[in-house]
């Protein structure tokens, strides 16, 4: 029967965030030392204090994958939201050849914001994703029904393969070995009809099967990554899982009360 004042609630709240900053700092630390992560970045509206209204914010987030995740809030969808997933020092200052970091893979959608942040870092590689292509030429299926299935089937070849080798909980050596046997042959099978259908000119580039080409021909260099590594994954389908509690969650809470309160909530 006792009543608790809702800024009462609220206060607990973010002095709750405040303590659990700790711990927070210790998983971005992991997630800089990462050299191979996954990113991506949905929006998460908050309240515009003065006229009641709502601006959209995003929550960044990065997930090593069979490891932890780390959420990073800024107002915007621009660059700063990627420095915020890595050390400052990395972002502000030039790097001489002999201190670069190792290599650092980050598997990402074709976003132009991911390439404009890793243009002047070269110890940042950044690899596409097959779902991501999947879905573009999902989205044309009604426009060209029999060759969308072909397509689709030969990714679904691919992902049958990847997902024989999860089984089997094979290790890299064995998931490179068995990518360049099996894996390369549909990809090249597949990127020599998606070069084809580019130079028809029956298929308007505006369109959704348009679209869709030329999605996956400009992220053509960054998809093969996974051919010859076997530590990385054929999508970023795992850090598409990590987004989607926060994406339910705002069906409740709807938006965050005020900007300064987005990386409290990132770190709760």
């Amino acid at each position: 029967g006792v009543n608790l004042h809702r800024k009462t609630l609220c206060d607990w709240t973010l002095l709750a965030a405040d303590w659990l900053a700790i711990i927070y700092r210790h998983i971005q630390t992991e997630h800089w030392r990462a050299l191979y992560r996954q990113i991506d970045e949905t929006p998460v509206e908050y309240l515009q204090p003065g006229n009641g209204k709502t601006k959209t914010g995003y929550l960044w987030t990065s997930r090593i994958p069979g490891g932890s995740i780390l959420y990073h809030w800024h107002p915007g969808r621009d660059t700063e939201g990627m420095n915020g997933l890595f050390p400052p020092a990395q972002n502000t200052q030039p790097i001489a050849p002999q201190h670069l970091p190792l290599l650092h893979i980050i598997q990402c959608d074709g976003y132009s914001v991911y390439p404009s942040w890793a243009r002047d870092k070269p110890w940042i590689k950044l690899m596409g994703c097959h779902s991501h292509v999947r879905r573009k030429f999902f989205e044309a299926s009604e426009q060209s029904p029999r060759l969308i299935a072909w397509i689709l089937r030969q990714l679904a070849h691919l992902y049958h393969i990847e997902k024989r080798l999860r089984q089997n909980r094979d290790g890299p050596a064995l998931r490179q070995a068995v990518r360049a046997a099996e894996s390369r042959p549909i990809h090249e099978r597949l990127k020599k009809l998606i070069d084809r259908l580019a130079l028809r000119p029956s298929i308007l580039p505006k369109s959704q099967l348009g679209k869709a080409l030329s999605y996956a021909i400009n992220q053509w260099p960054h998809l093969q990554t996974y051919l010859s590594d076997g530590r990385v994954e054929i999508c970023n389908n795992l850090v598409e899982n990590a987004i989607r509690p926060a994406k339910l969650g705002a069906k409740n809470w709807l938006f965050i009360g005020r900007e300064e309160a987005g990386q409290k909530c990132a770190i709760l």
